[in-house]
């Protein structure tokens, strides 16, 4: 796990410390003629090094590593357009990691316990997670259609799916809180949510869009507390 750790902190380095902005945009506009794409694999290479130790035991661990980084990131950047971009970005990441979990178990075989994996507690938490996530997410949206505005008159424009996807982390967020004990943390978040929504209801002067609100973020904040104690109650 060490080794992985190592091999990890360099590619946060150089994958994200010393690549900005404007080197992306070099490489994705310029590809294979982009200067900055081989620095941007220099720099890999002197992070491996330094995190490494510099220890020649890891030398083609290091070749391999950067190699396919170098691969991965050129084929991104053939394929990637305004429509896959964002998914591109997880598929890459996710591809770098999966190589240097491959090389860190060339050299230090993990020790996978799949007793564990398949635990009974590790099983109330991934099913915790996905009923606070997705689950919640479509009985609060059956519960609350009945009363839902009309979006055609509401006058205000909104990110897509952004309520979704703010109710899943506050949930996500409200659930972290009661597994580890902090409930004080719930009451920072509804104040917080309540400060950012309260310019909006108070400009809108609709009571309806109000009690719409109020009760999608009761029952949100509800599922997920009740999530938590019967998730601390089965562990």
């Amino acid at each position: 796990m060490a080794l992985f750790l190592k091999l990890l902190l360099a590619h946060f380095i150089g994958d994200f410390c010393f690549q900005p902005t404007s080197w992306v945009q070099d490489k994705e506009k310029n590809k294979l003629k982009s200067a900055r794409l081989y620095i941007h694999m220099a720099i890999h290479l002197v992070a491996l090094l330094i995190v490494l130790g510099f220890d020649p035991h890891y030398g083609w661990g290091i070749v391999i590593t950067v190699a396919t980084h170098f691969v991965i990131d050129t084929g991104k950047l053939y394929i990637q357009n305004e429509k896959n971009k964002q998914l591109l970005f997880f598929a890459d990441q996710g591809l770098h990691i999966a190589i240097l979990v491959l090389v860190a178990h060339f050299y230090q075989p993990f020790d996978v316990d799949m007793g564990i994996l398949l635990s009974t507690n590790v099983l109330v938490l991934l099913t915790s997670l996905v009923f606070v996530t997705y689950v919640s997410a479509v009985l609060i949206r059956v519960i609350i259609s009945q009363w839902a505005p009309d979006a055609t008159n509401s006058g205000q424009e909104s990110l897509e799916k952004a309520g979704r996807f703010i109710g899943i982390l506050e949930r996500l967020f409200v659930f972290g809180f009661i597994a580890t004990g902090h409930w004080e943390a719930i009451g920072f978040l509804l104040a917080a949510k309540s400060v950012f929504r309260f310019g909006d209801l108070k400009d809108a002067h609709d009571r309806k869009l109000t009690e719409y609100i109020l009760i999608g973020t009761l029952l949100s904040f509800g599922l997920a507390i009740l999530t938590g104690l019967i998730f601390n109650f089965l562990t």
